[in-house]
């Protein structure tokens, strides 16, 4: 006779590990937001972390930033990335194989890599791009070093990098649907766009729905392309929660409040988990 107990034996490492590298963390996280630390020692504050952060103008603009850069990229992302599978699903296998690959090229590049040569290329003194601008006329740019347009470049950057993965899975959900379905639209007489717009794009709402909870959790944590193309500037005009979180705890030593902005990205990320939640527990059902 099988031994009811021996699946647990199996899940077991992964369950101590996330109970140390996860949980743990978490819980020591949320203990750490009702602190204040001087060198070794600490005092209880409770909610003065929080408090303080509202009134922090620094924290509040690095709210607005966060909230542009999780929409402008996640609306881009899942509106692009909608688009070009629709256009590519049906086409010659080799076609599609190639798009996709073409595509999620980006993804594989470490955004280390990535971001070392758009900090290049946008170089004021010698980068290229720049130097294209100077050519048509265009003088003096310094994208990154203004504030009007520092975050739709990095928006950009960011979009580059992360928009690869959504085609992969776009495609790959609409190349598994019933043929049937399409052909007997054909055959009543619908146009290609009556065909996306009435069957395709309503049956690609639950990979909608995942990829747009998936992109902003992952958009939230977002720190590497700051940090290496602009420093959270000019004049705090890139900061982001994720970033001042960084700043917090290991640039100015405030281990209370940077805990306090992880606690707080932390509860943002988890209620915009609970609509996948809710999907997975009803097609459990």
């Amino acid at each position: 006779m099988d031994n009811p107990y021996s699946g647990y034996a199996f899940i077991a490492p992964q369950i101590l590990l996330m109970l140390i590298f996860i949980v743990y963390p978490v819980l020591k996280g949320f203990k750490m937001s009702l602190y204040e630390v001087y060198g070794m020692d600490k005092y209880f504050v409770g909610l003065q972390n929080f408090i303080d952060l509202f009134q922090d103008p620094i924290f509040v603009k690095s709210i607005f930033n966060t909230i542009f850069f999780v929409v402008a990229i996640v609306v881009a992302t899942i509106v692009f990335a909608l688009f070009v599978a629709t256009t590519v699903y049906d086409k010659n296998p080799k076609y599609v194989s190639f798009i996709r690959g073409s595509y999620y090229l980006p993804v594989i590049v470490s955004m280390v890599v990535m971001s070392i040569i758009w900090n290049f290329l946008l170089n004021p003194s010698n980068g290229l791009i720049s130097y294209a601008l100077n050519n048509i006329g265009i003088e003096n740019v310094n994208l990154l070093g203004d504030s009007r347009t520092v975050m739709p470049v990095i928006i950009f950057v960011t979009f580059v990098g992360n928009v690869g993965q959504a085609i992969i899975l776009y495609i790959a959900a609409m190349i598994g649907l019933p043929a049937d379905l399409f052909e007997a639209a054909q055959l009543d007489g619908a146009t290609r766009w009556q065909r996306i717009r009435h069957i395709l794009v309503p049956l690609m709402r639950p990979t909608t729905i995942y990829l747009t909870i998936i992109n902003i959790i992952a958009v939230l944590k977002i720190f590497v392309v700051i940090q290496l193309l602009t420093g959270g500037g000019p004049n705090n005009a890139s900061v982001t929660m994720m970033y001042y979180l960084y700043q917090n705890a290991f640039i100015y030593n405030n281990t209370g409040a940077a805990s306090a902005i992880g606690v707080l990205m932390f509860i943002i990320a988890m209620l915009f988990s609970l609509p996948q939640l809710k999907t997975f527990l009803k097609s459990e059902k």
